[in-house]
């Protein structure tokens, strides 16, 4: 599956992260836990596709941990629930 705006994971922080239309952190919790252990067990990637001040930006990325508001991503990058638009596995 091809991804527009892929960026580098250690590009995340440069970019001006925003909550996306719809808060849907409930909803990616569920998705999120099962990338948490696809990471850690596995290390398997997850295309993580958010919301930016630049429009939609994709990063595939190890998820390391999940928490009430954020995910972390591998290098130590915070990713906001509400900004999330897309996860794929």
């Amino acid at each position: 599956m091809m991804f527009e705006n892929l960026i580098p994971k250690e590009e995340v922080e440069t970019y001006h992260i925003v909550p996306a239309d719809e808060d849907r952190s409930d909803y990616w919790k569920q998705h999120l836990n099962y990338a948490v252990r696809l990471g850690n067990e596995f290390k398997s990637k997850t295309t993580i596709t958010f919301n930016t001040t630049a429009g939609p930006r994709s990063v595939e990325t190890t998820v390391w941990s999940l928490t009430e508001n954020h995910i972390s991503l591998k290098g130590g990058v915070l990713l906001p629930l509400n900004s999330i638009l897309n996860v794929h596995f």
